[in-house]
This record gives C-alpha cells, structure tokens and sequence, in this order.
C-alpha cells in the first residue's frame, strides 16, 4: 500500500490489505493460545477484523468529492487498536509488532480569492460580482452551451468581481466544500454542486452617448429577498 499511488493501484492494494486482514485475524482465533494471552489475543483479532473492514471502505467511490483513502484510514479507529492490541501482547513477551500501512492527514488547500481556474477570452464589458456567504469556499463557472467560459475561486464570507464578460447567456454553476483538488477540479470533503435556475444574460450595445453593459450580482448563499433560485446538480454533470 504505501508504494501504491492513488487510483486503481492503490485500490487494489486496499483490498489486498483487507484480505490479509480477514485472514490474519482468521488465523489468531483458531491457534491455540497460552492462557496469559487469550484477552489480548482476541482484541488483536477484533482489531484486525475491523481493520480490514476500514480498508474496504477507505477506497471509496472514487470520483469528485472523494477523500484520499490515506485520510480516511487515518481517522479509523481500527489502526489505533492494532497498535493497542500488539503492545498488551509485547508487555507479555509476545512479538506480534506489525507494520500499518502509511496514513495521511486531511488537508486544506485553498486558492487565492478570485483566483481563475478557467479563463476564456473575455472581450466584454459585463461585470459580475459573487458573494459567498455560505460555511465553505466555492467554486462559480459560467458556461456558453456546452463551453465553459470561466471559473473562479470564491473563498467563505468573500467576494470578487469578474469583468469584461463577453455579451451572451450563461449557466452559473458552482460547487462548494473544503479543500480544493486542483488535479480532480473539486473539493475532497462537504461537497456541494448545484447550479442557478436562471441564466446570466450579459449584454454589451452602444447607445447614444456612450455604451451600456450588464452588471450582475450572485450571492450562493441564501438570502431575505432573493429572487434566483438553484438546483443541485449531479457531480458528473459538473462542467469541469
């Protein structure tokens, strides 16, 4: 497992770990055992069990929103009773010391407000400001028909202003949660996706004297007075 990168590989490894597990654990229950160890033994063998069931569901559905299963693992109680399991064992003279496979921390990695993912070439003089006043960063993206025409980086109780949209009609999608995966284009944990029932339509015309644009304002969170309303949106229908 700890050669094992992230993906199908690790995977693999995962459920190969959790049969090792099972069997270990299969194991310590049919040997006979000095009378000194029998309580200890059989919490080593609880513990396996249990472990192999949280390497099983450490790999996950993979896919957005997906934690990495060395987090995941590391939050499971399961390691630390093998650890708990084999010193009691040790004090008694026992060696039965095995190596865990590797865990990590959650992490938090954000972007700078108002910092592009995507950036199409915008042309325009339209102006949109997103205020975000939901519990977690965000992510907004505005797509033209099946292009997605930019995406930008919306930190918890911030807001930024886009300029120059191009004239045109929008979807406005935007997905929340904690810390960004720049490699998956998504959050690992709390994710949300939903999208704006109503499209942002931007127009830029000349008129006597000068020129007209369109000036929007989208707030994610909900708000007294609102008038937009959203949908959520399934994470494999999320323009990336």
């Amino acid at each position: 497992m700890d050669r094992a990168h992230e993906g199908g590989s690790l995977g693999k490894a995962l459920d190969a770990a959790a049969t090792k597990a099972d069997a270990a654990a299969d194991a310590l229950q049919t040997t006979r055992t000095p009378d000194d160890a029998r309580s200890d033994n059989s919490q080593l063998a609880t513990a396996l069990r249990a472990l192999g069931q949280d390497l099983k569901s450490a790999r996950g559905q993979g896919g957005r929103c997906a934690t990495s299963p060395r987090v995941e693992l590391g939050t499971a109680q399961s390691p630390k009773s093998v650890e708990e399991a084999t010193r009691a064992l040790g004090a008694l003279g026992y060696d039965a010391a095995l190596r865990l496979p590797r865990t990590e921390r959650a992490k938090h990695r954000r972007l700078a407000n108002g910092a592009f993912l995507r950036d199409g070439s915008r042309g325009g003089l339209g102006r949109l400001t997103v205020n975000n006043g939901t519990g977690t960063d965000a992510v907004v993206t505005l797509t033209r028909g099946r292009r997605t025409a930019f995406s930008v980086y919306v930190r918890q109780g911030s807001n930024t202003t886009i300029r120059s949209v191009d004239s045109g009609s929008y979807t406005v999608y935007f997905t929340t949660g904690e810390d960004w995966n720049g490699a998956k284009s998504s959050f690992t944990r709390e994710c949300g996706f939903e999208k704006f029932d109503d499209k942002a339509n931007f127009r830029t015309v000349r008129v006597s004297g000068g020129t007209q644009y369109t000036v929007l304002t989208f707030t994610l969170n909900k708000v007294l007075g609102g008038n937009a309303s959203t949908s959520t949106v399934p994470p494999g229908e999320f323009p990336s």
